[in-house]
């Protein structure tokens, strides 16, 4: 015999001026799921507050499935056996999603500059990039960001405008040193601050041993102070050292040209 068909009810909001996401999203999950919603919507207000206090509910969507409540769009998951989302889990994913973006940007851009996948070049857009993007993150709200930075960065402990500056600072030498600009300044700036990090996540990562959240991608991150955040750091430094190993002798020519 064919199996019956899996019917749901969902309640969930559309007002003039909103329609609920999590309703949208519950009714998405239930049609790919294989059931046949009944799509009942609330259209103002007063058939919120109603539904609501019929049902005993403090938000909506509300799903029903066999004339059992199930619940709201996490419930839902859970009933499907799905994983929710916790937001208080820690995560290198926001770390890795920049990487993953410079690191493609960088052969992107070799390959379409004629340059190909050349490895010195290539490392060098990508970690200039990768500077770029990770500050763009910390500018979003900068007071969150040297709030969250005071936790471990030892500079920012003894003069506290450094966390202020440090995002500016960061997207300035990664700014420059994607268009080899002004090495004389965008060099000082990376070797500094990438030195003043990698001695800062040091200390409170393998010899403190805290476990701190890293303010890398902004002060609002789960992001896990430990490895990946030391990797940022000396990349910097190691970007500085490199170029300046290359100006050096630019720089030599220069100076012994004008005496």
């Amino acid at each position: 015999m064919p199996s019956p068909e899996k019917t749901a009810v969902l309640y969930r909001m559309v007002l003039p001026d909103h329609i609920c996401p999590y309703g949208l999203k519950a009714r998405h999950l239930l049609r790919s799921r294989g059931y046949k919603v009944d799509d009942r919507l609330l259209t103002t207000r007063a058939e919120v507050d109603a539904f609501k206090e019929q049902h005993s509910v403090a938000t909506t969507p509300q799903i029903f499935i066999d004339n059992e409540r199930i619940g709201g769009h996490d419930d839902l998951r859970r009933h499907l056996g799905l994983s929710v989302a916790d937001p208080n889990k820690l995560t290198y994913r926001p770390v890795l999603a920049v990487f993953v973006i410079a690191a493609a940007l960088a052969i992107s851009i070799g390959i379409g500059s004629g340059h190909g996948l050349l490895l010195i070049p290539m490392m060098e857009r990508f970690i200039a990039i990768s500077m770029a993007i990770l500050a763009l993150l910390k500018l979003q709200d900068v007071e969150r960001f040297a709030t969250m930075f005071l936790n471990y960065d030892l500079l920012a402990r003894k003069w506290v405008p450094y966390g202020r500056i440090y995002p500016f600072a960061e997207g300035l030498a990664g700014v420059l040193m994607a268009g080899h600009l002004l090495p004389w300044l965008s060099i000082p700036i990376a070797l500094f601050i990438g030195t003043i990090g990698t001695i800062s996540v040091f200390k409170a990562v393998y010899i403190d041993q805290r476990e701190l959240k890293c303010a890398c991608v902004g002060g609002n991150s789960n992001v896990p102070l430990g490895f990946v955040s030391l990797t940022e750091n000396v990349m910097m430094v190691a970007m500085a050292l490199w170029m300046g190993m290359r100006e050096a002798p630019l720089w030599t020519a220069a100076l012994f040209g004008t005496i």
